[in-house]
């Protein structure tokens, strides 16, 4: 799109999230409104919002009941005094969220997105420890290509590469393990892999000394890793391991949370409990920032106690728990539940599914994998090598944009998680401006001696 020379000005003084803006600024997107499923520029033209934005718009932009929620709020308070009181409604926020997580998960802390609560959570865990006769316990054992947010502690947790390199050293007490894909060329199932990756959890519990770890936090479904799936089997191994060593698990769940996977949270679609579930992104719908901190009931003792003898959770932040996003939170977990949107998205994920396995006919795609409605694909070249194939990804993401389609690209693979509001007629028009976009990334990238090649011939035929 063009952009006035003001807008050029602008654009140089500040910055698109994990984006040269150099390269942004040949070609900008600059929006203009949003509603329902799609997004429209400052030049009118409308984009299929395939990834509620990155992950947020669970009911889709605007949605008019929480449009509602916050107007009404709006009027009573916005803002209250965090170090005096709490509002009225966070109150009732804690007690709606409580009612829709797994097993006993009913102490909840509001902020204001996944770094807060992921970052929370883990200094949570800390003093726990320290209150409880473990004071020795402080590492966090996370995966590589995983993320948690981009502050300090939650980056440092993260094993995301290039990301938080430009930032070292990072914060000591941090370690990583390998997540399930990374062996697949060594094991014949997926299962396999799933069995071998947890294992390796275990071993490094024993080697670092398990009074000295405190957590292991995981993904239930891997972003940036390319929409990662392990089997249930790994979590529940997870699970008995972090039980023997008396370490605590953390699902972030920034992501996975509010229905996306089939129910309200993946650990109710896996059937494992966490010690803490930490959620964000579509707590709001994007209406207004919230996160949460959710943790098991009978952990919050430990921080009871007299005032004289100062136990307190030592943390704080000022838009915390604000009544004006807890409000909104509120109405989402209404939405949801009320209209079983939870159970909508696993018949929404078949559908979908099945579309995008359809894209293999073009030789192209390795896998699809997610739960419920938060599918990846995998993309490959195909030579019978199964190598990645980035410059499809590259030219892919360029195609979808100018197709009018906003969804997750890496260079090896690509995600939708469309909101949980979508009609059919939707998914199928999400659904054609994919292969619409895929196929001419295709005629883009040059494949002389490739299959996939002679499919794309055959089906123009």
């Amino acid at each position: 799109m063009k952009i006035t020379p003001r807008q050029e000005k602008l654009l140089k003084r500040t910055f698109i999230d994990f984006c040269p803006m150099q390269e942004f600024i040949s070609d900008p997107l600059i929006i203009d409104r949003a509603e329902g499923l799609y997004y429209w520029d400052t030049e009118g033209k409308r984009y299929f919002d395939a990834i509620g934005g990155v992950f947020v718009a669970t009911l889709g932009h605007r949605h008019p009941r929480l449009v509602e929620a916050m107007q009404k709020q709006m009027a009573k308070i916005t803002f209250a005094p965090p170090l005096h009181g709490i509002a009225d409604v966070t109150l009732d926020f804690v007690e709606r969220l409580g009612s829709v997580t797994p097993g006993n998960l009913k102490y909840v802390k509001a902020f204001s997105g996944g770094s807060e609560a992921n970052e929370a959570a883990m200094k949570f865990v800390r003093q726990y420890f320290k209150q409880t006769g473990h004071p020795g316990k402080y590492k966090f054992i996370s995966r590589y290509q995983g993320y948690h947010g981009a502050t300090a502690g939650a980056m440092a947790a993260s094993g995301t590469g290039s990301r938080k390199s430009k930032f070292e050293p990072q914060m000591a007490g941090f370690l990583k393990v390998f997540p399930p894909p990374h062996y697949r060329s060594v094991f014949a199932t997926w299962e396999e892999c799933n069995r071998f990756a947890a294992k390796t959890v275990e071993d490094v519990i024993i080697e670092e000394d398990p009074e000295t770890v405190a957590g292991f936090i995981v993904e239930p479904i891997g972003n940036t890793g390319g929409i990662i799936t392990p089997t249930r089997e790994y979590f529940e191994i997870l699970r008995t391991i972090c039980d023997r060593y008396n370490v605590k698990l953390l699902f972030d769940e920034v992501i996975t949370g509010f229905g996306k996977t089939g129910s309200m949270f993946a650990a109710q679609t896996y059937g494992v409990t966490p010690d803490i579930i930490c959620c964000g992104k579509g707590l709001s719908s994007g209406m207004i920032p919230i996160s949460a901190m959710i943790a098991r009931e009978d952990m919050a003792e430990a921080f009871w106690g007299k005032a004289e003898e100062d136990i307190q959770f030592a943390h704080g932040q000022t838009f915390a728990g604000n009544p004006l996003a807890c409000a909104v939170g509120i109405a989402v977990i209404d939405e949801i539940v009320e209209n079983e949107l939870d159970i909508k998205a696993r018949s929404m994920g078949e559908y979908v599914r099945a579309r995008l396995e359809g894209l293999k006919k073009y030789g192209v795609i390795r896998e699809v994998r997610g739960k419920g409605i938060l599918l990846g694909v995998e993309l490959m070249k195909d030579n019978g090598m199964l190598e990645p194939f980035p410059e499809l990804g590259k030219a892919f993401s360029a195609s979808a944009l100018k197709n009018g389609l906003i969804l997750r690209v890496s260079p090896l693979w690509f995600a939708v998680a469309p909101a949980l509001v979508a009609t059919e007629a939707q998914l199928d028009e999400m659904c054609s401006l994919i292969e619409k976009s895929l196929v001419e990334a295709l005629e883009q990238v040059s494949q002389p001696a490739s299959k996939a090649g002679e499919n794309l011939s055959a089906l123009r035929a």
